[in-house]
């Protein structure tokens, strides 16, 4: 059966999103929550992820929503909010979201830096993907989003671990993408410039200079509705006025 993502009223299907609490993630639930689809979603912080599962199921009734606090970056929890999703279904759409960024250079970084980024943003992509495929694998069916960054295509000063962490994201997203395109999933990188987050506030930062987390969501979200036969393998996003 070819996968296409399925409007509302005729029954939705299931949407992982990973640091989906707030921010960037929210914002990309919201999206999929408003078409009727059923979400599971995980963040570390178990208030601020209840409050947005109770926020969404005001706002959008016809959806359903489930959560699990925790924190993906270990790896058994990460395969343990996997065996979550599977409960609930085959997933349809997986979005690795969650991430987080320390500045700093290589040679002066704090002890453990590298470790905390490749946790982060691309063990925690690595286990969840490996621990949901199986079920989108004899589905033949389904696309997986790596929120990838600019970082992963160009380095910058002050980049550090999390440069490389993102470098090796992408590296994961192209090779998922040549393994699995005979299962007919789809496997896409997000590769956003500045968007404005919790991260910026307080910054300085104009919020008009750089893009919007619905930008970004709103982009994720067309590349799920394209046919069967078509994938949009990167999705690279930039400030109008370049990036900071």
């Amino acid at each position: 059966m070819a996968f296409q993502n399925t409007p509302l009223g005729d029954g939705g299907m299931n949407v992982i999103i990973t640091g989906a609490s707030k921010g960037l993630g929210k914002a990309l639930a919201e999206k999929f929550a408003a078409a009727g689809n059923t979400l599971l979603l995980c963040s570390r912080n178990e208030d601020t992820l209840l409050t947005t599962q109770q926020e969404l199921l005001l706002q959008f009734p016809q959806s359903t929503i489930k959560v699990m606090a925790v924190d993906i970056s270990k790896k058994e929890n990460a395969i343990a909010f996997g065996k979550f999703c599977l409960q609930n279904g085959t997933p349809g759409i997986l979005i690795n979201n969650a991430g987080s960024f320390l500045p700093g250079s290589i040679y002066e970084e704090e002890d453990g830096t590298f470790e905390k980024m490749l946790e982060t943003n691309l063990y925690s992509a690595y286990h969840l993907t490996r621990s949901v495929l199986t079920g989108m694998m004899e589905a033949k069916q389904g696309h997986i989003f790596n929120m990838c960054s600019t970082a992963s295509i160009a380095s910058y000063s002050n980049g550090g671990s999390y440069s490389i962490s993102k470098f090796a994201l992408l590296g994961l997203t192209k090779n998922l993408r040549a393994e699995l395109r005979s299962y007919n999933i789809k496997v896409t990188a997000i590769i956003p410039g500045a968007v404005y987050t919790d991260s910026w506030s307080g910054s300085g930062v104009n919020p008009e200079r750089i893009m919007q987390v619905d930008d970004v969501a709103n982009m994720v979200y067309a590349a799920s509705f394209l046919s069967p036969q078509a994938c949009v393998e990167e999705i690279l996003l930039r400030p109008q006025l370049g990036d900071l």
